[in-house]
């Protein structure tokens, strides 16, 4: 049982008799302002690391990237996410919910080069700007931890943890075909490219030749697969599942020294029981061997087709809508089981990006490619034989399993039983081995452009590659840079960056230009937060283990396979380097669904709305409350512009109902009144604590409507005590300071208190008095119903039946008949089945 417990310290009448202030009209912009100023200056929201009897919480939104204005789509992920952590304060946790700037990234620099702004005070100009909105929304940030990537205080640890993962061979440099943006002019991550298109500017990718720094994600694959520890939404789990892909099977090798002497084509499957049925081999246009393999006579028909394949994106490559297409090298490679000499073909829709990029041909069993392969006349031969199978050409490829056939010593064979005794003579001769595969690749870090953190690393014509001393960090970007029509980065020509000395000898030497990923900036701020002010180290352990991992991080699902899975990495990273004890960055996740405006999404980039008038006009409390009440935070909802207005109408209402005169209520009250405002109290603090812990802020704001309307209707009636009424208010207010922060600290204040309305609990509830006293019994006759009986809750089967009996219209339809039967159903439905006497 939990008992009601209403605040009422500071109350300067001490019977809460009285009257309150003549309301006037509710106007936001008397207050709103005057209450975002107190609240920080009294610093109510700073979070000390220790609070003593409290336990930590750790609330943490997704940080913005500050270019322009807050659009209404932020305020959709922010202002719900503030109403949690302020909810959980009044909870009585020692809640810690900062904010700050993820502000490297291309946005700034396509701002210096479109309209010839300096990236540095773009941004920091709009970081002024972001601060004042939310300073508007009303959140309760702990800004003495606010923290800004681009500031050389942070990014100086981007180049620290950069060198610690070069030390451990977890970053490194390799020359490969990588993901280029012709508009930015730079590299993308696989996870930054959308459909084949840039997902920032919507440009298709092609592919470059580059040398470019990874950091070798792929070798906690498997561990990124474990999340049973972490409270996530299962679409979410499954999104990162997929991206890493995980694949077990065999790699098997295709002799092909007839043409490439001591080259083998490696192949990976997840069927080795159909390798018998390999009747070619299919190169990605990419693969390393196909110009070794090319011969003469195809040298220039392959060229063209390469340089088509260049111009296609993966995703139109591997489409099951698009024709497989393909060209032979000329060549021919050896099937090591059967000692066959079979074609190798280019096809593009095979990846250089996962497996090998080299793949067996199985028509008979593959559906792509027995469509390659009748497409180019190629054989198809069945190796796994359906049920009944009478040896005639399959119309369509058998994938399930079957029995073995056409495939040597293992005719007759199981296949499943098949695919584990072939892989075993793979192994047992030397051929290949039994692998595993993920679609997962590592995270390319590298980005050819100027804002972003500078890779700490030298060139030396002597020495090599050679890290930048700790000691010489930050390595810092220099400001003020010219950009040119060619589209380099300015860091390319920059004597002052570009030239220094070699650490080691001390000989001229040069700067790498290329700089880090944004997405290692947010891989690992949340240890920031934790610790804003560590000295000479990133982080202070000790801070960082009062608060992290975090308690609940709040955020879009478009960062499933990008920021969450690097920060998930990151941290197992630094786990293994010694840097943090724990598995996991964040320990449960909520992903807001999204805001559509006019059928589209409402985004910076395509459809942009503007708070700042809306806020002028209604107040920063009803666009807030507006938004959460559009429908479940994490599946979206549609913005309307005269939705807003019932909103405000209910903030209304609450303003006139907490300021009503209340000096003629009576000092007891009548007892059904009394328990009837108890009972609805209770009732919607039941309502609103549960709604509240589970993001549900629709249903919590739905029920404090009801409630102010049954705080009108006792008003009203004048028959409850002032007490009662005035509990009543406070629990009102109580609940509603988490959505409606102003109104709900002026109220406060004008209803007698002292304090702020934010540092008190959240109103408690006795589950005994919600308890409904009375229950209404449907009476049937003969399974039609007659009549409604009132009768008490407790009631048992002979008292309802009774009750039943008596009712007027049911004794009417019981007369001259005789029962045969009676059927009671707990607390809903009395049936008396008769017949006529």
């Amino acid at each position: 049982m939990r008992k009601l417990t209403v605040a009422r310290k500071g109350r300067t009448d001490s019977e809460g008799r009285g009257s309150a202030s003549v309301p006037g009209r509710y106007t936001p912009a008397d207050f709103e302002k005057k209450w975002q100023v107190k609240w920080e200056a009294d610093g109510i929201y700073e979070a000390a690391d220790h609070v003593e009897g409290k336990e930590n919480y750790f609330a943490l939104s997704m940080f913005p990237y500050p270019s322009g204005d807050l659009h209404i789509g932020h305020w959709y992920a922010y202002a719900p996410a503030d109403a949690h952590a302020r909810f959980k304060r009044m909870q009585g946790y020692n809640v810690m919910n900062p904010q700050g700037f993820d502000s490297f990234g291309l946005p700034a620099e396509n701002a210096a080069i479109e309209h010839g702004a300096d990236a540095r005070e773009w941004t920091y100009a709009n970081i002024d700007n972001y601060r004042r909105q939310f300073r508007e929304m009303g959140t309760s940030y702990d800004w003495s931890r606010e923290l800004v990537t681009s500031d050389p205080k942070y990014y100086k640890w981007n180049q620290y943890f950069f060198l610690q993962f070069y030390k451990k061979g977890l970053a490194y440099r390799e020359h490969g075909l990588a993901n280029w943006c012709p508009k930015d002019q730079t590299t993308l991550a696989n996870e930054q490219v959308k459909n084949g298109l840039c997902e920032r500017c919507g440009t298709i990718v092609v592919k470059r030749a580059l040398p470019q720094w990874f950091f070798a994600i792929t070798k906690y694959a498997d561990e990124l697969l474990e999340m049973d520890q972490i409270d996530w939404p299962e679409k979410i789990k499954t999104m990162q599942r997929n991206w890493i892909g995980r694949s077990t099977g065999t790699t098997v090798g295709f002799d092909v020294s007839d043409f490439a002497p001591g080259e083998k084509i490696e192949t990976f499957t997840t069927r080795i029981d159909t390798v018998y049925g390999a009747t070619f081999v299919v190169l990605a246009p990419e693969h390393p061997l196909v110009e070794k393999l090319t011969q003469p006579e195809q040298q220039e028909v392959v060229d063209a087709y390469l340089l088509q394949a260049s111009r296609a994106t993966e995703i139109e490559r591997t489409s099951t809508e698009r024709e497989k297409t393909g060209v032979e090298t000329g060549a021919f490679c050896t099937n090591p089981l059967n000692g066959e000499r079979i074609p190798v073909l280019i096809g593009d829709y095979v990846l250089s990006t996962y497996g090998t990029g080299a793949v067996m041909g199985v028509p008979a069993h593959d559906p792509r490619d027995l469509v390659f392969a009748r497409k180019y006349g190629l054989e198809v031969r069945v190796v796994v034989a359906p049920p009944g199978w009478d040896g005639a050409e399959l119309e369509t490829a058998w994938v399930p399993p079957g029995t073995q056939v056409n495939s040597g010593e293992f005719d007759g064979m199981p296949s499943e039983e098949g695919m584990e005794a072939i892989a075993d003579k793979i192994e047992e001769n030397g051929w290949g081995k039994r692998s595993v595969t993920y679609h997962l690749r590592d995270w390319l870090i590298s980005r050819q452009r100027y804002w972003g953190t500078p890779i700490p690393i030298i060139y030396c014509d002597d020495c090599g590659t050679v890290p930048v001393p700790e000691r010489d960090l930050p390595v810092l970007l220099p400001d003020h840079v010219e950009f040119e029509a060619d589209g380099r980065s300015p860091l390319t020509k920059h004597p002052d960056f570009l030239n220094t000395t070699c650490p080691d000898c001390g000989k001229p030497a040069r700067r790498e230009t290329d700089t880090l990923d944004t997405f290692v900036c947010s891989a690992w701020y949340h240890l920031r937060y934790a610790s804003p002010n560590p000295g000479e180290d990133p982080f202070d352990a000790e801070q960082v283990r009062a608060w992290v991992p975090v308690s609940y991080y709040m955020g879009g699902a478009e960062h499933a396979v990008m920021h969450l899975l690097y920060a998930r990495f990151f941290n197992k990273a630094l786990r293994d380097l010694g840097y943090v004890d724990f598995d996991e960055p964040y320990a449960r996740f909520i992903s807001q669904g999204v805001l559509i405006s006019e059928h589209a999404k409402i985004s910076k980039r395509s459809n942009p709305l503007t708070p700042d008038p809306i806020v002028k006009k209604h107040g920063a409390d009803t666009l807030r409350c507006y938004l959460m009440f559009l429908g479940p935070w994490d599946q979206g909802g549609g913005w309307s512009d005269s939705g807003i207005n019932g909103i405000r109408r209910w903030l209304g209402r609450v303003w006139d109902v907490a300021q009503r005169e209340y000096s003629a209520l009576t000092e007891t009250g009548d007892d059904g009144a009394e328990r009837s405002l108890e009972r609805a109290s209770h009732a919607t603090t039941q309502r609103v604590v549960t709604d509240m812990e589970a993001f549900k802020f629709n249903t919590s704001i739905a029920a404090l409507m009801e409630y102010t309307t049954e705080l009108i209707r006792a008003h009203d009636a004048g028959k409850v005590s002032a007490r009662s009424w005035r509990a009543g208010v406070d629990r009102l207010l109580l609940h509603a300071a988490p959505l409606a922060p102003h109104i709900a600290e002026e109220l406060w204040q004008r209803t007698g208190h002292s304090g702020s309305i934010h540092l008190e609990p959240v109103p408690e509830f006795d589950e005994s008095l919600i308890a409904t006293e009375t229950i209404t019994l449907v009476v049937q006759v003969n399974g039609k119903v007659r009549g409604q009986v009132e009768v008490p809750a407790d009631i048992d089967e002979d008292g309802a039946i009774a009750a039943a009996k008596a009712s007027s219209n049911v004794a009417r339809h019981l007369d001259g008949m005789t029962e045969v039967k009676l059927i009671y159903v707990p607390g809903r439905i009395v049936n008396i089945v008769v017949r006529p006497t």
